[in-house]
């Protein structure tokens, strides 16, 4: 299946998006502001991928000027119901719709991975100020954590995958080759309801093109295992967030 119609899947399942998926620690942010040497606060950004806001959220609150680029209409309702003063594109990263050198951070949280990096790349640096940051991050199940290695291992072999541990720095090596990008990892925790937990998991693309009876099927055993594991109803998962920021050089 395309990348584009696997990133499209998820306006199918946007108000459970917005329900579920994890946000980002402050320690993200942080060091999205330390790669470079500069303040998000009053700086102009751009989230790309924007989906429902989650990203968007932060960066205003820390200060920025943020436009909201997201691709999917159902998405994109959902982040305009979260933030409705927040000004809000359709569009993606292959084809800005953006001026050029407009701003001084654009962002893809959880999104750079659907882009076409002979498109991306070019438009990054269009719409950059000399200066301006490229930030990329992905926030990944941490499976040194036992539980969520076994959950891990089961999800591969539901979608038949390679039955190896995911090594959340392999994206690092992935990065475009123009750009001389710092790297960082930020751990994290969050505790939520099962319900939360499976919500976020029917969330992921693989779910939504898998199917409805499928993945019901696999959310109703995985909800009796967690039962044993967290019998209060509330699992605790934790996340290593990999960053890697990039400058546009004047």
């Amino acid at each position: 299946m395309p990348p584009t119609t696997r990133a499209r899947s998820f306006d199918s399942a946007a108000a459970g998006y917005a329900a579920n998926r994890p946000s980002y620690p402050p320690a993200l942010l942080d060091a999205v502001e330390e790669l470079p040497h500069r303040p998000i606060s009053g700086a102009r950004v751009a989230d790309v991928g924007a989906g429902t806001g989650i990203a968007t959220a932060l960066l205003r609150a820390r200060g920025a000027q943020v436009v909201a680029v997201e691709p999917g209409p159902r998405m994109a309702a959902q982040l305009r119901l979260r933030l409705p003063d927040v000004p809000l594109v359709l569009g993606d990263g292959d084809n800005l719709p953006l001026a050029s050198a407009s701003v001084d951070f654009l962002t893809y949280a959880q999104a750079w991975h659907w882009t076409d990096r002979r498109k991306s790349v070019p438009e990054a640096l269009r719409v950059l100020r000399p200066g301006g940051a490229l930030a990329l991050w992905w926030n990944d199940s941490d499976s040194t954590i036992p539980w969520i290695a076994d959950q891990d291992a089961r999800l591969r072999r539901l979608f038949g995958a390679d039955d190896i541990e995911p090594d959340p720095t392999a994206r690092f090596r992935d990065l475009p080759a123009e750009l001389d990008f710092a790297t960082r990892q930020v751990s994290w925790t969050r505790n939520v309801p099962l319900d939360a937990h499976l919500g976020n998991l029917a969330s992921y693309s693989d779910f939504l093109v898998l199917g409805e009876a499928g993945a019901r099927e696999f959310l109703a055993a995985e909800r009796e295992l967690l039962a044993g594991v967290f019998p209060d109803g509330t699992a605790e998962e934790r996340y290593v967030v990999s960053l890697a920021v990039a400058r546009r050089l004047p």
